[in-house]
């Protein structure tokens, strides 16, 4: 059973509604076309509006939907030939990152990804898509080989925070990710990423320092989880639709601040009611950048993306 959001039951009302006109005009014989065409248009009005309005607590929820896409769904509909890459080289293979050689419109990539699961037991297989420090090593792995063999990379991110647990402190959780930022900021190559659900603290950003950085039109980005700003500002996780809407976490605010490049639009509904409308958007932004940054030369490639990042947060004094 397809799972339902809050704020989404008066649309299932109406096509309950719609389901049983239909069942009626089957069982009576009664020609009800017309009053089916009518609810069935009050239903596609209502949901077009809705979804043009929704809070940024109301964009979490889609963010988080059980059903939505994940890398591995990405990975078999957006790219070919794609070859896993297993390990740390230092004795782990974190499934919570996945990543390995691809092409993509024919050309050789990189692809790397966090995974989420669909059900408890893969969840629990990729750890509920929080990578350990191993993941981020690993991913640190495939960014070096593909920038020596000068392939362009594309990073796919899902993720509430990288693990917090105090094995993956011990075995230096920060410092994997703060290589990474350092690392991936000096790679030659073309580096997109796109945030496809949760984009959450540096657990997204380790994946994430890039040429391009896109987002899927509901997903959402942030530098803490609002329930987490809310535990930490008002002492009650309760209060993380106020710390939501204060944190700036949507696509089309992030636009705006400059902290991504585009906003990549979603089916109606979300993604995961048409994985294909929403692969074919995410394949589309994908080529149009790459077609973008493949003039580049490496020097200059690696100078956009510092600049990128160096110009975020300034400000004038008057």
């Amino acid at each position: 059973m397809a799972t339902v959001l809050d704020f989404e039951k008066p649309i299932i009302e109406i096509q309950n509604k719609i389901d049983e006109l239909k069942k009626m005009s089957e069982e009576s014989g009664l020609n009800m076309e017309q009053q089916i065409k009518t609810f069935e248009k009050q239903a596609q009005d209502y949901k077009k509006e809705l979804y043009s309005k929704l809070k940024p607590s109301q964009k979490l929820q889609i963010a988080r939907h059980p059903e939505r896409p994940k890398f591995i769904d990405y990975v078999n509909m957006l790219v070919i030939d794609f070859i896993e890459f297993h390990g740390d080289r230092e004795g782990m293979d974190d499934r919570a990152i996945i990543g390995g050689v691809a092409k993509f419109d024919g050309k050789p990539v990189m692809i790397i990804g966090i995974q989420k699961g669909k059900t408890t037991k893969e969840n629990l297989d990729c750890n509920f898509g929080m990578p350990q420090p191993q993941g981020y090593r690993k991913a640190l792995r495939l960014f070096k080989h593909a920038n020596k063999f000068k392939m362009p990379i594309i990073t796919l991110i899902d993720t509430p925070g990288a693990y917090p647990g105090i094995k993956a402190e011990e075995t230096g959780q920060g410092s994997a990710i703060a290589v990474n930022l350092r690392e991936m900021s000096k790679l030659d190559v073309p580096v997109i990423s796109i945030i496809t659900g949760e984009g959450c603290s540096g657990g997204a950003l380790g994946l994430a320092v890039a040429n391009r950085v896109m987002m899927l039109e509901h997903a959402y980005y942030t530098v803490i989880s609002p329930e987490g700003c809310a535990s930490i500002l008002w002492r009650d996780s309760a209060m993380y639709a106020e710390a939501a809407e204060a944190l700036k976490i949507t696509s089309k605010d992030l636009l705006d601040l400059g902290i991504i490049d585009k906003e990549i639009k979603e089916p109606l509904g979300g993604a995961h009611n048409d994985y294909e409308k929403t692969v074919k958007n995410i394949h589309d932004a994908i080529s149009k950048a790459l077609q973008e940054l493949e003039k580049l030369s490496p020097e200059d490639c690696k100078a956009e993306r510092y600049n990128k990042f160096r110009a975020m947060g300034k400000f004038i004094e008057r």
